[in-house]
């Protein structure tokens, strides 16, 4: 792997201040600043951290009313923050490629590759959807290589560290553990680790020949080695998350469960996945996550005693990259213009024209416009009885008015073949009743049924009324043909059940079925929540 020692760059120029979304210090601004630490062996180390970019190069989003985002104008504030402190490292916790952009996907996630190493990260690792194509796929990333859709790719000029993904074979770490960079010759350790939970939520071709181990037993294990090395300072990068209370400011989820068993000697955890604000400490180490979507990043500030060589002060701070009042940067707007022209043939093409703006987000009971239109077009392609998708799989809003092609790859970018299979009743209702697992409800967006959910009733009994669209009872040992994508009838978000039927055939892929259903429909076309999914008691 290249690898590259640790730069001293100042950059110029005139940009604002960074709007701060919001701050939970650990210690006052005042506590960090140089002028506070005049001993000549404490040092200020200023970490800047993303997560879960997913290929998001020219796309902006809609931040408290306020546009923010985009690839070139993250890079103008990480580059402003970096000014500010020569001793800068900049590192990703994960999901920079997949379900990403057409400007990036159509590319082989190759332009976000090169974005990143043109802002010169210091160190990154792995999030589930690095293995959205394989680990071959990834490795090529990583590593360099040649594809068929875009030729040689040198890869990432820096390296990416995983400690709890092993070959299924010889159980060796797929990727280098750890990391130590040296900061004015102090060592800082850095520990990768990505969700264990990765095989349930991949495709099952996506994590072939591949283990998760668990995330707190693989950082330990890399903490003792760093420790044996004589480093103290050390910083996680997980690519797992949670959740914030905004009055009380107590992280829970996975990420907490994590750092509570985690090593002591942990001080930061940049977190991900979850694509929530989190700034605050667990067991007394610090965890932030910046959102998704480049739509803000995490600036760390530490202290280090070049003595003891271990982190002695620590402050967290979430930025939102508001596009108002700052410049974007010319190299990455550059990059980004230039893989524009390339895939523009393909991404502008007009596919037809939506009435109103169709949502991804459902109502009370979980059923949303956007997730019955995909449901339908499903349906109608394979002309099955019914259709399932799972909403994590529908990544945006179809917007009022002309649609092209490129936006409709931005709701479904996963490329998913659409699977044909018979299921029984009395799979359909156990498949129904797997949407409840873990801390939040994954309800299924379906075409051709109707059904109501009682949350009274005990997980594994909550579907009733399951009926045809006509009013037909579905009884237990009817047969029935179903549509789902491959991520779900491989299994996929702990949807087991559909691993049971053997009489599977493969279909186009679901974006290609959402365009030929789109382009028949009367123009324009629209979809509504029809009561589909009903709530007991509403």
């Amino acid at each position: 792997m290249k690898k590259r020692s640790f730069r001293l760059q100042r950059w110029t120029g005139a940009l604002l201040a960074c709007a701060v979304l919001t701050c939970a210090p650990l210690l006052t601004a005042a506590d960090l600043s140089p002028e506070a630490h005049p001993q000549p062996f404490l040092m200020n180390v200023q970490l800047l951290g993303i997560n879960d970019f997913h290929g998001q190069l020219n796309v902006t989003r809609n931040v408290n009313g306020k546009p923010a985002g985009r690839g070139d104008v993250l890079a103008a504030y990480l580059r402003e923050r970096e000014a500010q402190n020569p001793n800068t490292l900049l590192v990703h916790a994960g999901d920079m490629a997949g379900a990403s952009a057409p400007v990036s996907a159509l590319m082989q996630d190759e332009p976000t590759i090169e974005m990143l190493n043109k802002l010169k990260f210091d160190v990154g690792t792995v999030g589930n959807h690095e293995f959205d194509e394989g680990v071959n796929e990834m490795m090529r990333l990583i590593y360099g290589g040649y594809h068929e859709k875009t030729g040689y790719f040198e890869g990432a000029d820096f390296p990416y560290i995983c400690a709890n993904v092993v070959d299924e074979k010889t159980k060796r770490p797929i990727l280098p553990p750890s990391l130590i960079k040296r900061v004015n010759g102090v060592p800082i350790g850095f520990i990768g680790v990505v969700t264990k939970t990765t095989p349930s939520i991949v495709t099952p071709s996506g994590v072939k020949g591949v283990l998760f181990t668990d995330e707190a037993e693989a950082i330990n294990r890399e903490a003792a080695k760093l420790k044996k090395k004589g480093v103290h300072a050390i910083v996680v990068l997980a690519h797992e998350g949670g959740f914030q209370d905004a009055k009380t400011g107590q992280i829970t989820g996975p990420i907490a469960d994590i750092a509570n068993k985690a090593d002591d000697d942990v001080d930061v955890i940049f977190a991900g996945h979850s694509h929530s604000y989190l700034n605050g400490t667990v067991d007394g180490k610090l965890i932030v996550q910046s959102y998704s979507y480049g739509t803000a990043f995490s600036d760390v500030d530490v202290v280090i005693d070049k003595r003891t060589k271990d982190i002695v002060a620590k402050k967290g701070e979430i930025i939102t990259t508001y596009q108002d009042n700052v410049q974007p940067d010319p190299e990455i707007r550059d990059l980004i213009q230039y893989y524009e022209e390339k895939v523009a043939p393909i991404v502008n093409q007009t596919i037809g024209t939506a009435a109103l703006t169709l949502s991804k987000e459902g109502n009370a009971a979980g059923e949303s416009a956007l997730g019955n239109l995909i449901a339908d077009a499903q349906r109608w392609k394979m002309e099955t009885d019914f259709a399932l998708m799972n909403p994590g799989g529908i990544r945006a809003d179809i917007e009022a008015g002309e649609v092209t092609w490129g936006e409709l790859y931005n709701v479904q970018p996963f490329s998913n073949d659409l699977v044909k299979m018979t299921m029984t009743g009395d799979q359909l209702k156990r498949v129904l009743e797997q949407q409840w697992q873990g801390d939040r409800a994954k309800i299924l967006q379906i075409s051709g049924f109707t059904y109501t959910w009682d949350p009274s009733r005990p997980v594994g009994d909550r579907i009733t009324n399951l009926k045809k669209t006509d009013g037909t009872p579905i009884t237990p040992d009817g047969r029935y043909t179903v549509t789902a994508n491959s991520f779900l009838a491989g299994g996929g978000d702990g949807f087991t059940v559909f691993q049971e039927p053997t009489d599977k055939v493969v279909g186009p892929v679901d974006l290609d079925a959402l365009i030929e259903y789109i382009k028949q429909l009367p123009q324009p076309f629209s979809a509504q929540i029809e009561g589909r999914i009903q709530l007991a008691g509403q």
